[in-house]
């Protein structure tokens, strides 16, 4: 049984033994565009890259910063409703006191 072998399975490891590669029919030889790059092309694609590295710490920062937000406002709703309870508290003992008073008054 004599199979090719596959880019996957090839029938030797050995690439000294495999067959030489074959230019694509589809491209003309040398067909491959230059790589152009000036300096300022350089600079602008560095500063992108540090742009684009920078994105995930400047949007964890604006998460933070919102979190801490909403914790202080979570924070400032509990306080408002404490202050309410105990006003409501405060309210009921000076009737009591009132109650009280007045009772005593009576007798």
């Amino acid at each position: 049984m004599n199979t090719a072998g596959t880019i996957d399975r090839p029938l030797t490891h050995d690439p000294k033994k495999q067959a030489p590669m074959k230019p694509s029919t589809s491209e003309p030889a040398g067909s491959a565009t230059e790589d152009v790059t000036t300096t300022d092309a350089n600079d602008s694609r560095q500063n992108r890259t540090r742009e684009m590295q920078l994105i995930p710490e400047a949007l964890a920062r604006a998460h933070m910063h919102e979190r801490l937000h909403e914790a202080e406002r979570e924070r400032q709703a509990v306080r408002l409703a404490t202050a309410r309870r105990m006003q409501r508290r405060a309210e009921r003992a000076s009737m009591r006191a009132r109650r009280a008073l007045a009772m005593a008054v009576m007798q």
